[in-house]
């Protein structure tokens, strides 16, 4: 089974899920991310979001591919470009973290060590930045798919909580702690993973 990591590119976009591809929960506030679906252009704004990435900061993700067909990816990026991040009553991200906004793994390839090989090389490629740590929102109430992780799945594999809300609770991880994870984190780490599976609904927080 070859695996590849491949940084997030507009070339590769398209093998994101169909959902995700026009998804942009986080890359604009939710005023702007209900004007561009009501506009049908959620696409378009997608890819403008990653060009500019691209260009001022950099690689903000990976995509996960497993003998060359697309099976997961995460996106990663600092807070100054997910707008979104300010809607949340736990914000902002702490200057020296950057912000994980979503991760994905297709349920048919959970549990084969690929979230920790994922998110490992998301923390080598952070740390390479200079970045000492990665910061998410949780979902303390999470009871379906969306586009905000569970605040149980990221504490699971790590995370702490660094500024409590009985909903959105922010969390923490040290990148140093992530390249010496064992195996035993690896089912958290699927089901983390795994998390976002539906449609995700744009909605104000």
């Amino acid at each position: 089974m070859g695996r590849r990591l491949v940084p997030l590119t507009l070339d590769n976009l398209q093998d994101l899920p169909e959902r995700c591809r026009a998804c942009v929960f986080w890359e604009l506030d939710p005023v702007s991310g209900q004007a561009a679906v009501k506009a049908g252009t959620p696409d378009l704004e997608k890819e403008a979001w990653i060009s500019a990435v691209l260009l001022e900061w950099g690689s903000c993700g990976r995509v996960v591919y497993v003998d060359d067909a697309p099976v997961g990816f995460v996106m990663y990026a600092p807070p100054a470009y997910v707008p979104r991040a300010t809607a949340f009553p736990t914000s902002p991200v702490s200057p020296d973290a950057i912000q994980l906004m979503t991760a994905f793994i297709l349920p048919e390839f959970q549990g084969q060590g690929l979230g920790r090989v994922m998110v490992q090389t998301v923390a080598k490629d952070l740390l390479r930045r200079g970045f000492k740590a990665i910061e998410a929102f949780g979902d303390a109430r999470w009871k379906e798919p969306a586009c905000v992780l569970p605040a149980d799945h990221l504490l699971a594999v790590g995370f702490k909580t660094v500024r409590p809300h009985p909903t959105y609770p922010r969390l923490r991880l040290e990148l140093r702690t992530t390249l010496s994870w064992k195996e035993d984190v690896e089912l958290a780490l699927d089901r983390l993973l795994g998390a976002v599976q539906k449609e995700p609904a744009l909605r104000p927080l």
